[in-house]
Protein backbone atom coordinates (compact mmCIF):
# COMPACT_ATOMS: atom_id res chain seq x y z
CA UNK A 1 0.00 0.00 0.00
CA UNK A 2 1.02 3.78 -0.63
CA UNK A 3 1.36 5.86 2.67
CA UNK A 4 -1.38 7.62 1.27
CA UNK A 5 -3.55 4.35 1.50
CA UNK A 6 -2.67 3.31 4.60
CA UNK A 7 -3.36 6.67 6.71
CA UNK A 8 -6.99 6.74 8.68
CA UNK A 9 -7.15 10.44 6.77
CA UNK A 10 -7.22 8.87 4.28
CA UNK A 11 -9.41 5.75 4.11
CA UNK A 12 -11.84 7.58 6.62
CA UNK A 13 -11.68 5.64 9.32
CA UNK A 14 -9.74 6.45 12.66
CA UNK A 15 -9.44 4.20 15.57
CA UNK A 16 -10.11 5.90 18.91
CA UNK A 17 -7.23 7.05 21.38
CA UNK A 18 -4.67 4.00 21.57
CA UNK A 19 -6.02 2.47 18.41
CA UNK A 20 -3.47 2.89 15.76
CA UNK A 21 -1.63 0.13 17.15
CA UNK A 22 -1.78 -3.25 19.20
CA UNK A 23 0.54 -3.91 21.39
CA UNK A 24 3.30 -6.29 21.02
CA UNK A 25 2.36 -9.75 22.29
CA UNK A 26 -0.66 -8.98 23.21
CA UNK A 27 -2.46 -12.53 22.77
CA UNK A 28 -4.23 -13.13 19.43
CA UNK A 29 -4.86 -16.72 20.26
CA UNK A 30 -7.95 -15.17 21.63
CA UNK A 31 -8.75 -14.69 18.03
CA UNK A 32 -9.28 -18.52 17.77
CA UNK A 33 -12.68 -18.68 19.56
CA UNK A 34 -13.96 -15.92 17.40
CA UNK A 35 -13.20 -18.11 14.43
CA UNK A 36 -14.45 -21.12 15.72
CA UNK A 37 -17.92 -19.15 16.44
CA UNK A 38 -17.36 -18.21 13.07
CA UNK A 39 -16.96 -21.81 11.20
CA UNK A 40 -20.21 -23.54 13.03
CA UNK A 41 -22.49 -19.85 12.98
CA UNK A 42 -21.54 -20.01 9.41
CA UNK A 43 -23.04 -23.70 9.28
CA UNK A 44 -25.80 -22.72 11.60
CA UNK A 45 -26.50 -20.43 9.49
CA UNK A 46 -26.91 -23.20 6.15
CA UNK A 47 -28.85 -25.17 8.69
CA UNK A 48 -31.48 -22.56 9.15
CA UNK A 49 -31.86 -21.57 4.95
CA UNK A 50 -32.51 -24.75 5.12
CA UNK A 51 -29.63 -26.66 3.39
CA UNK A 52 -29.21 -30.09 4.83
CA UNK A 53 -25.63 -30.77 5.44
CA UNK A 54 -25.88 -33.77 7.34
CA UNK A 55 -23.83 -32.72 10.63
CA UNK A 56 -24.34 -30.21 13.30
CA UNK A 57 -27.76 -29.95 13.35
CA UNK A 58 -27.85 -28.92 17.15
CA UNK A 59 -26.51 -26.11 16.29
CA UNK A 60 -29.23 -24.40 13.97
CA UNK A 61 -30.78 -21.67 16.38
CA UNK A 62 -27.33 -20.73 17.41
CA UNK A 63 -26.53 -18.84 14.32
CA UNK A 64 -27.20 -15.22 15.84
CA UNK A 65 -25.65 -16.05 19.18
CA UNK A 66 -22.55 -17.65 17.65
CA UNK A 67 -22.37 -15.08 14.43
CA UNK A 68 -22.72 -11.64 16.59
CA UNK A 69 -21.49 -13.02 20.30
CA UNK A 70 -19.12 -15.21 20.19
CA UNK A 71 -17.50 -13.53 16.70
CA UNK A 72 -17.97 -9.87 16.33
CA UNK A 73 -18.13 -9.81 20.09
CA UNK A 74 -14.77 -11.48 20.65
CA UNK A 75 -12.94 -9.86 17.78
CA UNK A 76 -14.28 -6.21 19.04
CA UNK A 77 -12.74 -7.02 22.36
CA UNK A 78 -9.62 -8.04 20.89
CA UNK A 79 -9.69 -4.67 19.52
CA UNK A 80 -10.48 -2.65 22.43
CA UNK A 81 -8.26 -4.71 24.87
CA UNK A 82 -5.33 -4.14 22.85
CA UNK A 83 -5.93 -0.60 22.54
CA UNK A 84 -6.50 -0.05 26.35
CA UNK A 85 -3.25 -2.06 27.34
CA UNK A 86 -4.51 -3.35 30.48
CA UNK A 87 -4.20 -6.85 31.81
CA UNK A 88 -8.01 -6.70 33.14
CA UNK A 89 -9.63 -5.59 29.42
CA UNK A 90 -8.48 -8.95 28.46
CA UNK A 91 -11.84 -10.28 29.97
CA UNK A 92 -13.83 -9.16 27.27
CA UNK A 93 -13.08 -11.43 24.20
CA UNK A 94 -11.62 -13.81 26.46
CA UNK A 95 -15.13 -14.41 28.34
CA UNK A 96 -16.82 -13.92 25.04
CA UNK A 97 -14.48 -16.58 22.79
CA UNK A 98 -15.24 -19.03 25.73
CA UNK A 99 -19.32 -18.36 26.01
CA UNK A 100 -19.29 -19.01 22.54
CA UNK A 101 -17.31 -22.21 23.44
CA UNK A 102 -19.03 -23.41 26.04
CA UNK A 103 -23.04 -23.08 23.99
CA UNK A 104 -21.10 -25.33 21.37
CA UNK A 105 -20.13 -27.59 24.00
CA UNK A 106 -23.76 -27.90 25.71
CA UNK A 107 -25.53 -28.15 21.88
CA UNK A 108 -23.41 -31.18 21.65
CA UNK A 109 -24.54 -32.74 24.91
CA UNK A 110 -27.87 -34.96 25.32
CA UNK A 111 -30.69 -32.19 25.63
CA UNK A 112 -31.28 -33.55 28.99
CA UNK A 113 -29.82 -30.64 30.75
CA UNK A 114 -32.12 -27.86 33.02
CA UNK A 115 -31.19 -25.01 30.49
CA UNK A 116 -30.55 -24.32 26.75
CA UNK A 117 -27.11 -23.98 25.21
CA UNK A 118 -27.91 -19.79 24.67
CA UNK A 119 -28.63 -19.77 27.83
CA UNK A 120 -25.57 -21.54 29.35
CA UNK A 121 -23.58 -19.07 26.95
CA UNK A 122 -25.18 -15.80 27.48
CA UNK A 123 -23.82 -16.11 31.04
CA UNK A 124 -20.20 -15.52 29.40
CA UNK A 125 -21.36 -13.22 27.09
CA UNK A 126 -23.02 -11.16 29.71
CA UNK A 127 -19.77 -11.07 31.56
CA UNK A 128 -17.65 -9.97 28.22
CA UNK A 129 -19.91 -7.36 27.43
CA UNK A 130 -19.44 -6.31 31.10
CA UNK A 131 -15.83 -6.24 31.21
CA UNK A 132 -16.36 -4.39 27.39
CA UNK A 133 -18.34 -1.70 29.14
CA UNK A 134 -15.54 -1.55 31.53
CA UNK A 135 -13.41 -0.80 28.74
CA UNK A 136 -15.23 2.22 27.51
CA UNK A 137 -15.23 3.61 30.87
CA UNK A 138 -11.63 3.58 31.18
CA UNK A 139 -11.58 5.14 27.89
CA UNK A 140 -13.92 7.67 28.58
CA UNK A 141 -11.74 8.44 31.92
CA UNK A 142 -8.78 9.40 29.43
CA UNK A 143 -10.68 10.62 26.30
CA UNK A 144 -14.38 11.93 27.35
CA UNK A 145 -15.57 12.55 23.46
CA UNK A 146 -17.94 11.66 21.51
CA UNK A 147 -17.61 8.84 19.75
CA UNK A 148 -16.05 6.91 22.70
CA UNK A 149 -19.48 7.83 24.48
CA UNK A 150 -21.71 6.43 21.14
CA UNK A 151 -19.61 3.20 21.65
CA UNK A 152 -19.86 2.84 25.20
CA UNK A 153 -23.83 3.15 24.64
CA UNK A 154 -23.18 0.10 22.55
CA UNK A 155 -21.44 -1.75 24.68
CA UNK A 156 -24.32 -1.60 27.09
CA UNK A 157 -26.86 -2.33 24.22
CA UNK A 158 -24.69 -5.20 24.02
CA UNK A 159 -24.61 -6.00 27.63
CA UNK A 160 -28.46 -5.85 27.82
CA UNK A 161 -28.55 -8.70 24.96
CA UNK A 162 -26.65 -11.06 26.25
CA UNK A 163 -28.24 -10.16 30.25
CA UNK A 164 -31.91 -10.84 28.44
CA UNK A 165 -29.73 -14.02 26.75
CA UNK A 166 -28.61 -15.16 29.93
CA UNK A 167 -32.09 -14.89 31.65
CA UNK A 168 -33.77 -17.34 29.69
CA UNK A 169 -35.25 -15.29 26.97
CA UNK A 170 -35.29 -16.35 23.42
CA UNK A 171 -32.55 -15.25 20.71
CA UNK A 172 -34.99 -12.93 19.38
CA UNK A 173 -35.28 -10.91 22.43
CA UNK A 174 -31.63 -10.12 21.78
CA UNK A 175 -31.14 -9.52 18.63
CA UNK A 176 -32.34 -5.94 18.84
CA UNK A 177 -29.94 -5.63 21.72
CA UNK A 178 -26.83 -7.32 19.52
CA UNK A 179 -28.03 -4.82 16.45
CA UNK A 180 -27.99 -1.54 18.92
CA UNK A 181 -24.39 -2.63 19.96
CA UNK A 182 -23.26 -2.89 16.12
CA UNK A 183 -24.81 0.13 14.93
CA UNK A 184 -23.67 1.79 17.43
CA UNK A 185 -20.34 0.80 17.46
CA UNK A 186 -19.72 1.22 13.59
CA UNK A 187 -21.44 4.45 13.93
CA UNK A 188 -19.41 5.35 16.58
CA UNK A 189 -15.98 4.74 15.06
CA UNK A 190 -17.12 6.72 11.74
CA UNK A 191 -17.62 9.87 14.04
CA UNK A 192 -14.24 9.35 15.19
CA UNK A 193 -13.65 11.10 11.76
CA UNK A 194 -14.21 14.77 13.76
CA UNK A 195 -10.43 14.36 14.18
CA UNK A 196 -9.52 14.78 11.09
CA UNK A 197 -13.12 16.58 9.51
CA UNK A 198 -15.07 19.40 11.67
CA UNK A 199 -18.48 17.94 11.85
CA UNK A 200 -21.51 19.78 10.83
CA UNK A 201 -23.04 21.89 13.37
CA UNK A 202 -25.83 19.72 15.42
CA UNK A 203 -23.63 16.47 14.92
CA UNK A 204 -23.35 15.82 18.78
CA UNK A 205 -26.82 16.08 20.22
CA UNK A 206 -28.20 13.73 16.73
CA UNK A 207 -25.95 11.14 17.61
CA UNK A 208 -26.52 11.41 21.38
CA UNK A 209 -30.46 10.95 20.97
CA UNK A 210 -30.37 8.51 17.93
CA UNK A 211 -27.85 6.65 20.60
CA UNK A 212 -30.02 6.69 23.00
CA UNK A 213 -32.87 5.65 21.02
CA UNK A 214 -31.01 2.63 19.99
CA UNK A 215 -30.09 1.66 23.76
CA UNK A 216 -33.70 1.97 24.66
CA UNK A 217 -34.92 -0.46 22.22
CA UNK A 218 -32.63 -2.72 23.12
CA UNK A 219 -33.16 -2.36 26.58
CA UNK A 220 -36.97 -2.62 25.63
CA UNK A 221 -36.77 -5.95 23.29
CA UNK A 222 -37.10 -8.67 25.95
CA UNK A 223 -40.62 -7.13 27.27
CA UNK A 224 -41.77 -5.02 24.20
CA UNK A 225 -40.11 -6.59 20.91
CA UNK A 226 -42.15 -4.75 18.08
CA UNK A 227 -41.42 -1.69 19.84
CA UNK A 228 -37.93 -2.54 20.23
CA UNK A 229 -37.60 -2.95 16.36
CA UNK A 230 -39.45 0.26 15.69
CA UNK A 231 -36.68 2.21 17.70
CA UNK A 232 -33.89 0.37 15.75
CA UNK A 233 -35.62 0.53 12.57
CA UNK A 234 -36.05 4.21 13.00
CA UNK A 235 -32.00 4.65 14.32
CA UNK A 236 -30.83 2.78 11.47
CA UNK A 237 -32.75 5.03 8.81
CA UNK A 238 -31.46 8.47 10.46
CA UNK A 239 -27.82 6.78 10.74
CA UNK A 240 -27.91 5.54 7.10
CA UNK A 241 -29.04 8.59 5.77
CA UNK A 242 -26.84 10.68 7.62
CA UNK A 243 -24.05 9.08 7.27
CA UNK A 244 -24.14 8.13 3.68
CA UNK A 245 -24.47 11.99 3.16
CA UNK A 246 -22.01 13.23 5.42
CA UNK A 247 -19.47 10.66 5.45
CA UNK A 248 -15.96 11.40 3.81
CA UNK A 249 -16.14 8.52 1.81
CA UNK A 250 -18.57 10.62 -0.49
CA UNK A 251 -14.70 12.67 -1.02
CA UNK A 252 -12.83 9.23 -0.71
CA UNK A 253 -14.55 7.39 -3.38
CA UNK A 254 -12.52 9.76 -5.90
CA UNK A 255 -9.78 8.38 -4.73
CA UNK A 256 -7.50 5.16 -5.65
CA UNK A 257 -6.26 1.65 -3.84
CA UNK A 258 -7.62 0.53 -0.78
CA UNK A 259 -9.24 4.18 -0.33
CA UNK A 260 -11.55 4.08 -2.75
CA UNK A 261 -12.51 0.43 -1.89
CA UNK A 262 -12.93 1.56 1.16
CA UNK A 263 -15.35 4.09 0.36
CA UNK A 264 -17.19 2.16 -1.98
CA UNK A 265 -18.03 -0.68 1.16
CA UNK A 266 -18.99 1.98 3.48
CA UNK A 267 -21.09 3.86 0.91
CA UNK A 268 -22.73 0.07 0.04
CA UNK A 269 -23.30 -0.56 3.64
CA UNK A 270 -24.86 2.42 3.93
CA UNK A 271 -27.29 1.75 1.56
CA UNK A 272 -28.52 -1.15 2.99
CA UNK A 273 -28.37 0.51 6.72
CA UNK A 274 -31.08 2.71 5.17
CA UNK A 275 -32.79 -0.37 3.76
CA UNK A 276 -33.02 -2.39 7.05
CA UNK A 277 -33.98 0.86 8.93
CA UNK A 278 -37.40 1.13 6.29
CA UNK A 279 -37.86 -2.94 6.77
CA UNK A 280 -37.49 -3.03 10.53
CA UNK A 281 -39.80 0.15 10.85
CA UNK A 282 -42.68 -1.62 8.25
CA UNK A 283 -42.85 -5.24 9.83
CA UNK A 284 -41.68 -4.97 13.61
CA UNK A 285 -42.38 -7.77 15.71
CA UNK A 286 -41.16 -10.51 13.58
CA UNK A 287 -39.50 -13.39 14.62
CA UNK A 288 -39.46 -15.84 11.78
CA UNK A 289 -39.68 -15.73 8.23
CA UNK A 290 -39.08 -14.27 5.71
CA UNK A 291 -39.87 -10.84 7.34
CA UNK A 292 -37.52 -11.45 9.74
CA UNK A 293 -34.81 -12.70 8.18
CA UNK A 294 -34.73 -9.50 5.09
CA UNK A 295 -34.15 -6.78 7.25
CA UNK A 296 -31.91 -8.70 9.40
CA UNK A 297 -29.72 -9.84 7.02
CA UNK A 298 -30.21 -6.30 5.11
CA UNK A 299 -28.61 -5.10 8.42
CA UNK A 300 -25.87 -8.12 9.38
CA UNK A 301 -24.84 -8.89 5.61
CA UNK A 302 -25.66 -5.46 3.89
CA UNK A 303 -24.22 -3.01 6.22
CA UNK A 304 -22.02 -4.84 8.89
CA UNK A 305 -19.80 -7.20 6.55
CA UNK A 306 -19.38 -4.23 4.29
CA UNK A 307 -18.24 -2.71 7.06
CA UNK A 308 -15.65 -5.56 7.98
CA UNK A 309 -14.84 -5.71 4.42
CA UNK A 310 -14.20 -2.48 3.81
CA UNK A 311 -11.98 -2.13 7.49
CA UNK A 312 -10.34 -5.29 7.38
CA UNK A 313 -7.12 -3.76 5.31
CA UNK A 314 -6.81 -0.94 7.59
CA UNK A 315 -7.59 -2.86 11.01
CA UNK A 316 -5.73 -6.65 10.38
CA UNK A 317 -2.02 -4.42 10.15
CA UNK A 318 -2.94 -2.33 13.61
CA UNK A 319 -3.85 -5.75 15.40
CA UNK A 320 -1.44 -8.07 13.56
CA UNK A 321 1.94 -5.67 12.54
CA UNK A 322 1.22 -7.48 9.11
CA UNK A 323 0.89 -5.24 5.93
CA UNK A 324 -1.91 -5.59 3.74
CA UNK A 325 -0.59 -5.47 -0.18
CA UNK A 326 -4.05 -4.47 -1.81
CA UNK A 327 -5.60 -5.70 -5.02
CA UNK A 328 -8.28 -5.11 -6.97
CA UNK A 329 -9.35 -8.89 -6.40
CA UNK A 330 -10.90 -7.34 -2.85
CA UNK A 331 -13.73 -6.07 -5.10
CA UNK A 332 -14.71 -9.49 -5.94
CA UNK A 333 -16.04 -11.04 -3.04
CA UNK A 334 -17.87 -7.39 -2.38
CA UNK A 335 -19.72 -7.79 -5.24
CA UNK A 336 -20.76 -11.34 -4.80
CA UNK A 337 -21.55 -10.20 -1.27
CA UNK A 338 -24.47 -7.64 -2.46
CA UNK A 339 -25.36 -9.65 -5.68
CA UNK A 340 -26.18 -12.35 -3.61
CA UNK A 341 -27.86 -10.50 -0.56
CA UNK A 342 -30.20 -8.88 -3.05
CA UNK A 343 -30.83 -12.69 -4.44
CA UNK A 344 -31.72 -13.04 -0.65
CA UNK A 345 -33.93 -10.44 -0.20
CA UNK A 346 -35.83 -11.02 -3.53
CA UNK A 347 -36.43 -14.39 -2.47
CA UNK A 348 -38.01 -13.19 0.83
CA UNK A 349 -40.02 -10.54 -0.91
CA UNK A 350 -41.92 -13.61 -3.07
CA UNK A 351 -41.60 -15.65 -1.06
CA UNK A 352 -39.44 -18.31 -3.65
CA UNK A 353 -37.45 -20.09 -0.94
CA UNK A 354 -35.30 -22.05 -3.27
CA UNK A 355 -33.34 -18.66 -4.47
CA UNK A 356 -33.58 -17.27 -0.77
CA UNK A 357 -31.70 -20.64 0.19
CA UNK A 358 -29.07 -19.94 -2.75
CA UNK A 359 -28.92 -16.30 -2.23
CA UNK A 360 -28.06 -17.22 1.58
CA UNK A 361 -25.30 -19.45 0.67
CA UNK A 362 -23.77 -17.01 -1.69
CA UNK A 363 -23.75 -14.86 1.50
CA UNK A 364 -21.16 -17.62 3.00
CA UNK A 365 -19.68 -17.98 -0.03
CA UNK A 366 -18.74 -14.34 -0.53
CA UNK A 367 -17.19 -14.11 3.51
CA UNK A 368 -15.10 -17.00 2.53
CA UNK A 369 -13.78 -15.67 -0.40
CA UNK A 370 -13.25 -12.37 1.16
CA UNK A 371 -11.01 -14.46 4.17
CA UNK A 372 -8.98 -16.42 0.91
CA UNK A 373 -8.25 -12.66 -0.33
CA UNK A 374 -7.22 -11.00 2.77
CA UNK A 375 -5.19 -14.09 3.96
CA UNK A 376 -3.69 -13.67 0.04
CA UNK A 377 -2.86 -9.85 0.69
CA UNK A 378 -1.45 -10.28 3.93
CA UNK A 379 1.24 -13.08 2.56
CA UNK A 380 1.57 -10.75 -0.67
CA UNK A 381 2.74 -8.14 2.09
CA UNK A 382 4.60 -10.42 4.20
CA UNK A 383 6.83 -11.17 0.64
CA UNK A 384 6.91 -7.18 -0.40
CA UNK A 385 8.41 -6.36 2.99
CA UNK A 386 10.96 -9.04 3.20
Amino acid sequence: MTRRDSTPAADGHAHAAGHTHAPAGHPLPLVLPALISLLFGLVAGLWRLPWDLGVAASTAPLHGPLMVAGFLGTVIGVERAAALGRPWAWLAPAATGLGALLMLLVAALPPTLPFRAEQAGGLLFALGALALCGIFLAVLRRQATLFNGVMGLGALAFLAANAALAAGKPVAAAVPGWNAFLLLTIAGERLELGRVLAPKRGTGPLFIALSAVALAGALAAPFALRGADRLLGFAMLVFGLWLATNDVARRTVRMGGVTRYTAVCLLTGYFWLVIAGLSFLARPGEVVGPHFDAPLHAFTVGFVLSMIFGHAPIIVPALTGRAVAFRAHFYWPLALLHASLLMRMAGDHAGAMAVRRWGGLLNEVALLLFAIVLVAAVRRGARQST
